[in-house]
């Protein structure tokens, strides 16, 4: 079985990761002009949510094929947006902000599971 790396080294990684950030604010700038520029006023916040959770879970799919560690608050906010952007334009009324706060609540609650699982003596894991 084979596994990816999914932290970052010194150097090279890093440059990588900077570009890609980069690149994704390229994208985010060209996306804000151009819906503010070319579409109807109804659809902007929309077109725009939709756009940003396109880009941030764009970036962090290049970080993981990469083999780059992928952030988890982005790729949080960005299925927040695609889902925000999508409840906008199809009409549907998503309880964006109750998902937000569940999903925040059981990530800090697997953060302490997994975490005081690393702590344990070897004597009491199985």
């Amino acid at each position: 079985m084979t596994t990816k790396r999914l932290t970052a080294v010194a150097g090279q990684d890093e440059g990588l990761n900077a570009r890609l950030e980069r690149a994704c604010w390229g994208l985010f700038l060209v996306l804000v002009g151009s819906v503010a520029l070319f579409s109807p006023d109804g659809l902007r916040d929309a077109l725009i949510a939709l756009g940003v959770g396109i880009i941030l879970l764009g970036l962090n799919a290049a970080r993981y094929s990469s083999g780059l560690r992928i952030s988890g608050f982005t790729t949080v906010v960005g299925f927040v947006a695609l889902s925000s952007g999508l409840g906008d334009l199809t009409g549907w009324d998503l309880p964006t902000l109750p998902v937000v706060l569940i999903v925040i609540g059981v990530g800090m609650i697997l953060r302490h599971t997994v975490d005081r699982r690393e702590e344990r003596p070897e004597a009491f894991s199985e």
